[in-house]
């Protein structure tokens, strides 16, 4: 057993070290050109938002529409960091910085609105959301309106690597121990979690303060590749456009939030010859997947290569 264990660790690290080694390749022959480099970018981000939304309302069944506040938060605090540090280990200080107040900011809201269930805790951390985009809307220091520009760009692919699965398999780790399986219990019957002796609140806040902090670092990877940053880019619709993933992969699938998010992200970027109908098309494709496929891609089931080792194992005896 601990030998398959130590095949399936070794396994993993070759696995990530040849995605890692192919994509860089692949970037410094130009064959990923600028265009691709931002499509992977989005990829990247959208993987750390979506996996770090499924926990809230996916594996805990929270219904969190603020993911988009948090996302800025880590997006401006590091944005302010890096332009006026302007060193290249800023970026890692502001990262964690922004990360760290959003995460902070989660706790401080997530504390009364979680109490709150279904729909009401959808409006509540809306209202989180758009509180945070006004606030940075009128704050004259990071740019109001007009946004914030010149930042620097730290962001490349090592780092989008780094952090996109480090993101994966702390999340990933955090669900398959007992505290992932007291949020697990949450979602699937509150009143019967809360009779077993489990403080519900106290892991409604765990996950979401999780989620917040890697939402924070996606929108910190975001602006330190973009250089520019405003309010209105982290709006209502952001949101949405997470949850879509979320959806879309699969409630409770960290496998199908990974595919989703690259699905629809070559989608997208395959629609933009067509931008009179790319919307049309766009919603069109998804109303179509969740017709035939309601539950999402994945369901609630991941890619795993136990299985292979289980065959391995009965070979074996």
């Amino acid at each position: 057993m601990k030998q398959l264990l130590n095949a399936k660790t070794l396994l993993y690290v070759i696995s990530l070290a040849a995605i890692y080694g192919i994509v860089q390749l692949l970037i410094s022959v130009n064959i990923i050109n600028q265009y691709y480099q931002v499509n992977l970018v989005m990829i990247c981000i959208n993987i750390i938002l979506a996996v770090s939304l499924n926990l809230v309302t996916g594996f805990t069944g929270q219904f969190s529409l603020g993911h988009a506040g948090f996302m800025a938060i880590g997006a401006y605090i590091s944005a302010i960091i890096t332009l006026n540090m302007q060193q290249e280990y800023s970026f890692l200080i502001g990262l964690f910085a922004g990360a760290l107040v959003a995460s902070l900011v989660g706790f401080l809201i997530g504390i009364p609105t979680l109490r709150l269930r279904g729909d009401y805790l959808a409006i509540a951390t809306l209202g989180m959301a758009e509180i945070i985009r006004i606030l940075f809307l009128n704050i004259d220091y990071v740019g109001g309106a007009a946004g914030l520009t010149g930042i620097p760009q730290y962001t490349n692919w090592p780092w989008l690597f780094v952090f996109t699965a480090a993101t994966i398999i702390i999340i990933s780790n955090f669900i398959k121990s007992s505290h992932g399986r007291a949020c697990i219990s949450i979602r699937e019957d509150e009143i019967a979690a809360e009779s077993m002796g489990i403080n519900t609140t106290k892991y409604k806040v765990l996950a979401f303060v999780i989620g917040a902090f890697f939402a924070g670092i996606a929108g910190a990877l975001y602006s330190n590749y973009f250089y520019f940053i405003k309010p209105d880019l982290f709006n209502f619709m952001k949101s949405i456009d997470i949850l879509v993933i979320v959806v879309l992969g699969g409630m409770g699938s960290i496998t199908g939030s990974v595919l989703a998010a690259i699905l629809l992200a070559l989608i997208s970027a395959y629609l933009q010859s067509f931008p009179e109908l790319r919307m049309v098309i766009y919603a069109l494709l998804l109303i179509i997947i969740m017709i035939y496929r309601p539950q999402g891609l994945m369901g609630t089931k991941e890619f795993s290569l136990s299985s292979l080792f289980k065959k391995k194992a009965d070979k074996i005896q």
